[in-house]
């Protein structure tokens, strides 16, 4: 083989698999390049990590990735003075990190951080392009590698905990949904190594379970879901055990719920 064919397989491999579906790769390589921020929109488990990650390794740029929870401060993202050595330092925060060194930063699920850190984001959002770091006197301007992604799942969040328009407005959006199913089995086919034809049957359950959100259950089954349990079948699990630890159980605690879901399961599978 040669040489040039070796360092493009090696390249390919490095770069997280991810299938698009429409325009959303050359959507968010336009969006790093005018140096504007990224807010995507869809259900957990649809992909959009993965995207993000896929884009990031394919533009060659570092990416730093905070899941958002309640806790979560405007201090865990910009840094903090900590107790090193018996001195006191300022250690940067993975937000700081990236506007300093160029970057991607993503915020999982922003919506679930405490208010204070859409404070910070506005700054960055606009053609400022500016971190305040009130706590050492700095103000950093974004470098032009920088780029803010955030995400959130709009389906379900309590309305106490949606975006305000102010901070929507502030972002170029994409709404993300689960693939089409001929996409979605090459996807979970190609991430478990299960024979297409059988990722195909798990891919049909998946939108029957689906469509059960909103009734029975909360959230429908992920295509991360999909994998597990292709994964589990891969290597030799009966296939009903496998969707129950990977459909069923992730999905509901309520006994009624889980039982009408191993029912369209066994439907499914015999």
């Amino acid at each position: 083989m040669p040489l040039s064919s070796v360092a493009a397989n090696a390249d390919e491999q490095a770069i997280p698999y991810y299938q698009s579906v429409g325009n959303e790769c050359a959507l968010f390589d336009q969006a790093f390049q005018q140096r504007l921020p990224m807010l995507l929109k869809g259900p957990t488990g649809c992909g959009k990590t993965r995207f993000v990650s896929h884009m990031a390794a394919k533009l060659g740029k570092p990416l730093y990735t905070v899941s958002c929870h309640d806790d979560l401060t405007a201090a865990d993202l910009t840094g903090r003075y900590l107790l090193q050595g018996g001195e006191t330092r300022w250690v940067d925060g993975p937000l700081t990190r990236a506007v300093r060194e160029g970057g991607i930063c993503y915020l999982d699920e922003v919506v679930e951080a405490r208010k204070d850190v859409t404070v910070v984001l506005h700054p960055l959002t606009d053609d400022r392009r500016l971190l305040p770091l009130e706590r050492t006197g700095e103000l950093l301007e974004a470098p032009d590698d920088f780029m803010l992604v955030v995400s959130y799942n709009p389906g379900y969040q309590h309305i106490l905990k949606s975006l305000k328009p102010s901070t929507r407005q502030r972002f170029v959006a994409m709404s993300f949904d689960f693939p089409p199913p001929a996409v979605e089995r090459d996807i979970v086919a190609r991430e478990s190594g299960l024979e297409p034809d059988r990722c195909a049957a798990l891919v049909n359950l998946a939108a029957s379970l689906r469509a059960m959100k909103g009734q029975d259950l909360e959230e429908g089954v992920s295509t991360r879901l999909l994998v597990y349990c292709a994964t589990l079948i891969g290597a030799g699990m009966p296939i009903l055990e496998a969707a129950r630890a990977t459909l069923v159980e992730p999905l509901s605690d309520d006994a009624d719920v889980q039982e009408g879901l191993m029912e369209a399961i066994q439907a499914t599978f015999g």
